[in-house]
């Protein structure tokens, strides 16, 4: 069984992980976000957008994603018109979860893509994301952002 069919439905969060982190604006697309994402849906990978985003502003980022050429399967829950639980969104069932606040930070996107089909990175993509990641983040907390 390939990795494809082992971890198929993947949670993906939306301010600072498809995007740039500027809430409640939506940042500019991180580099290959969505192309990335479009070409996992094609592996047959089911994309769950999970995100603190409700209302108004979790329209624009779906509608955002929408216009980058991603349907999600779900968004703030597992399955579209799974259960309504208020404004608050929970915890998804996925078996993959890419975060920009996962320990380490986030990878390259093409780093992310290369490790979910089974194929290696290259050789650089992850000590040039982190540091790329650490200089952004210190920078805004710098500056107040």
């Amino acid at each position: 069984m390939s990795q494809a069919e082992e971890r198929r439905k993947i949670a993906v969060d939306f301010d600072g992980t498809i995007v740039e982190d500027r809430y409640p604006q939506i940042g500019r697309e991180r580099p290959f976000a969505l192309q990335t994402l479009r070409s996992l849906q094609e592996k047959g990978f089911v994309l769950i957008l999970w995100t603190c985003r409700t209302g108004q502003q979790l329209a624009e980022a779906v509608e955002f994603c929408r216009r980058g050429g991603v349907e999600f399967y779900g968004v703030n829950e597992n399955f579209d018109g799974e259960m309504e639980m208020g404004d608050a969104p929970r915890k998804i069932d996925a078996d993959i979860y890419i975060d920009d606040r996962n320990i380490g930070g986030l990878p390259s996107w093409g780093e992310i893509y290369h490790k979910l089909i089974g194929e290696p990175a290259p050789a650089n993509a992850r000590a040039k994301s982190r540091d790329e990641g650490l200089l952004r983040r210190l920078g805004r907390w710098m500056t107040g952002e």
